[in-house]
């Protein structure tokens, strides 16, 4: 995830303590001190010149401008014995974090939404306590369940729903790889629209179908970038119906909206409607589909979503999140992480949350060396284990990691997933050919392309406008 920059007349509010100093470059501290009145205010870029030297270190940041942040009784904030305890009494007060690396001190605003994996080892060991077999792992699971459906606070958005929605379908696209594809504008809120695609296999079902559910993650291009339409595309080459929706304020919906709504604090619950929409739509109108042999799969903020349809859609038998869902970040997007669900329960995790919505179902979770997934093998795999294990079904949980990879859902991480669809869907591995998916321009995988219906909503005032009206 990308770190946003903080408002710099924000962070001043929270740094500037009354009184700034202005001291000569050439000056040292005992000099300062001589000629520095009450209370030793310092500017925080001249403190961690004096840490520089002091310690050996350097300090690098980013986010905010050192020099706009004025520090009271800095000096006797530095405990010379401990860089430790001296960045904690320095930048505690100033909403600032820290992380060392050998000689290099790196220092940022703090994020809610990211810690560190140690942090993250400490949480699971709390929260692995907490139960020792199934009887009190369901208690907890259903409390934390609970709880986080009240923090997403769905309901208001549920009883808004559009009573006679307008729904646009457009026509089936047959591809020579043996699969179609049909556009579809789903309106969810009056005037709102969700926009997807549909990808199916060109021949008639013997049977019901399985179906796979796919919400976009924020990598360029969303929904019509190349690997999404190489999954889509496979997915229906191997015998499942499988449907994709834009994000909110991305694709055809930022012609609604505008990408600044992307961030809104309603993003996340507008997102997870979505989903839920689009499964309860396709369920109600395709006879092609299998209620029973349901599965979602989506990468980075596609896989907090996954999780999310999961928790308010319990009819999911599989789940396949890619490169998310760990222990010490919960994304740092208001659209997966603006409703603090990982609060539920007196306090929870993403591995906890997986657990209580799919323990003992087939999940499994791709992870890689090149981003904050790179625990997952040692960290939430073991204990994501331990709770399958309370049913015996540690054979339904496998992690797939590729530690040289980085932050994608590349072919690797798709050739995992596909497999393990196969083996639990039903699906046909055979048809596992990538070369036969033609590739879609942007436009063809669209249905307003711009030109958006009467009645639309078509900016975020007038969404929110309506979002007050909610109950």
């Amino acid at each position: 995830m990308k770190l946003f920059p903080f408002c710099l007349r924000a962070l001043t509010c929270v740094c500037v303590l009354l009184m700034t100093v202005a001291v000569a470059d050439a000056q040292t501290m005992t000099e300062r001190l001589a000629t520095t009145k009450t209370p030793f205010a310092m500017p925080l870029n001249e403190v961690f010149d004096e840490l520089e030297k002091l310690f050996d270190v350097k300090i690098e940041y980013r986010n905010f401008e050192p020099a706009s942040c004025t520090l009271n009784f800095a000096p006797s904030r530095i405990r010379p014995y401990s860089l430790e305890e001296t960045l904690d009494n320095i930048l505690k007060p100033l909403d600032l974090k820290w992380e060392t690396s050998g000689k290099r001190v790196r220092i940022q605003p703090y994020e809610y939404h990211r810690r560190q994996p140690a942090d993250g080892e400490k949480l699971l060991a709390w929260l692995s306590a907490k139960y020792q077999n199934a009887a009190e792992w369901e208690a907890r699971a259903e409390e934390v369940k609970r709880e986080a459906l009240a923090i997403l606070n769905l309901d208001p958005f549920v009883r808004g729903l559009a009573t006679d929605p307008d729904i646009r379908i457009g026509e089936v696209v047959k591809h020579a790889g043996g699969y179609t594809t049909q556009n579809f504008a789903l309106e969810t809120l009056p005037g709102l629209y969700t926009c997807g695609t549909i990808y199916a296999p060109a021949t008639k079902a013997k049977g019901k179908r399985p179906l796979i559910i796919s919400p976009a993650g924020h990598w360029p291009e969303a929904r019509y970038r190349d690997d999404q339409q190489y999954r889509m595309a496979t997915f229906a080459r191997m015998g499942a119906v499988a449907v994709d929706m834009d994000i909110v304020a991305w694709g055809e919906s930022e012609h609604q909206l505008g990408i600044a709504a992307h961030r809104a604090d309603y993003a996340m619950q507008v997102q997870v409607l979505w989903s839920k929409v689009v499964t309860d739509w396709i369920l109600a109108t395709r006879k092609d589909v299998d209620a029973t042999c349901m599965a979602a799969t989506g990468g980075s903020g596609g896989g907090t979503h996954t999780l999310m349809l999961a928790l308010v859609d319990g009819r999911f038998s599989v789940l396949a999140p890619v490169v998310h869902l760990v222990s010490h970040f919960d994304g740092g997007c208001p659209c997966e992480s603006g409703r603090p669900v990982t609060l539920a329960a007196g306090g929870s995790a993403m591995p906890e949350l997986l657990a209580a919505v799919m323990a003992p179902k087939p999940v499994i979770t791709v992870s890689d060396g090149g981003d904050w997934t790179r625990t997952y093998p040692t960290l939430e795999q073991p204990y994501l284990h331990r709770i399958w294990g309370f049913y015996n079904a540690q054979h339904n949980l496998r992690n797939a990691h590729f530690e040289t990879e980085r932050h994608d859902y590349g072919v690797n991480k798709r050739m995992a997933v596909y497999r393990f669809f196969a083996d639990h869907l039903g699906l046909d591995l055979q048809q596992v050919d990538e070369t036969q998916v033609e590739l879609q321009p942007h436009e063809a995988l669209q249905t307003f392309r711009g030109n958006l219906p009467e009645g639309a909503i078509r900016s975020a005032a007038e969404l929110e406008t309506l979002i007050k009206t909610l109950k």
